[in-house]
């Protein structure tokens, strides 16, 4: 008789059963994730996001850097070095000035990133072997930026200077550089005006587009839209507690950037809880327009996360520099808020400028506030036909 023990009839039957039952919820699930269309497009399009935008947004060189130089004097010299900044792609030389007197308004109104400042005889000392002095002054706001604009201007000066020396005689130039804004170059200067637009994006556009989906989840948002409450009734009462919130994050947030790191606040503090609390209207108003288009909370988070946090990130200048970015990358940058807030925080506290130099980007910010929650107050109103 075989030691081997024979196979009953049907032993197998159960684990082909288990398999098919395996398979078929394998199935089933593929069927669920291709019928939620929302889900599965906010799946796929975060990939693609972050190659594109990492890709094109994390870029330490800069381009497009506007040069103010100030020439009292021109001369054969002063001609030349400006000719050789513009045969530079990485420079424009926006304004040309006799004296230095307009560069304090020139850089507090965002007109240019640095100055080349030449001596009256600039070239006269160079003909004669004498030092010739050059001044670079540069807005540190962004201390990573201006260290590296400086580093480009000196490696010009440097080139024109061995240039002007192999045409015969010695060529001394005498760099003088100056750092206006940020003297420190300490980067928390950078860092802090822009985690004041994450935080309050955190919180209001992101909270703000869970709240109101997860009711719509309960079936409570229904309800509310049948009531004799209007769609924009609805959602001032839903949003409008997140706005005090909102307000005193950014109340914690400035104690924390004076107290615990000491970043300087030259500008008006009426003015930067005034621009703070528009930010938080259009980051909820974007919240509310995220809530709207999407039907679960998983997919509106998703979408959230990638319409707000991503971009606020990668396209706001709050770590990488927008002129580093392509053309058409910059053109995107301009529908992100966060852009636009980080410029007017950084002005206030870092440059003490007023609403007289930051109107544009308030204009902006209230601009897309208005488009936002008109787009969001339609679509529930759809809802309702």
């Amino acid at each position: 008789m075989s030691t081997m023990a024979k196979r009953t009839p049907g032993a197998g039957a159960p684990h082909a059963r288990r398999r098919g039952a395996l398979t078929a919820f394998m199935i089933k699930e593929v069927w669920h994730i291709l019928r939620d269309r929302q889900t599965l497009l906010v799946i796929l399009a975060i990939p693609l996001a972050q190659v594109v935008l990492f890709g094109y947004a994390l870029r330490t060189d800069i381009n497009r850097i506007r040069v103010a130089v100030v020439d009292p004097a021109p001369d054969y010299a002063t001609i030349a070095l400006r000719s050789r900044l513009t045969a530079t792609p990485r420079f424009e030389i926006t304004h040309v000035l006799a004296n230095a007197a307009p560069l304090e308004t020139l850089f507090r109104r965002g007109g240019a990133d640095m100055a080349i400042e030449l001596e009256p005889g600039f070239g006269r000392h160079l003909k004669a072997g004498e030092p010739a002095r050059v001044a670079f002054v540069t807005d540190a706001s962004d201390p990573n930026s201006s260290t590296t604009r400086q580093a480009y201007a000196t490696a010009v000066v440097n080139d024109f200077a061995a240039q002007m020396g192999d045409a015969g005689g010695g060529v001394h130039i005498t760099l003088d550089q100056r750092m206006r804004f940020n003297p420190t170059l300490a980067s928390v200067n950078l860092f802090v005006p822009g985690l004041i637009a994450l935080v309050l994006t955190l919180i209001s556009a992101l909270m703000t587009a869970i709240s109101l989906t997860r009711e719509k989840e309960r079936g409570t948002l229904e309800t509310l839209l049948v009531s004799p409450l209007r769609p924009w009734q609805i959602i001032v009462g839903k949003v409008a507690p997140y706005i005090v919130l909102g307000f005193l994050i950014a109340l914690l947030v400035l104690a924390a950037a004076a107290g615990v790191f000491h970043v300087p606040f030259r500008g008006s503090v009426a003015l930067l809880l005034g621009e703070s609390l528009l930010y938080t209207l259009v980051s909820l108003a974007l919240g509310v327009l995220i809530a709207a288009r999407t039907t679960s909370q998983r997919t509106a988070m998703m979408a959230a996360l990638v319409g707000t946090m991503m971009p606020n990130v990668l396209l706001s200048g709050i770590i990488f520099p927008i002129a580093s970015m392509p053309g058409w990358l910059r053109a995107v940058s301009v529908i992100v808020p966060a852009r636009w807030f980080i410029v007017i925080a950084r002005g206030i506290m870092l440059e003490g400028v007023g609403l007289a130099n930051l109107w544009l980007e308030t204009a902006v910010l209230a601009l897309m506030t208005v488009v936002l929650l008109a787009a969001a107050v339609r679509s529930f109103s759809a809802r309702l036909a």
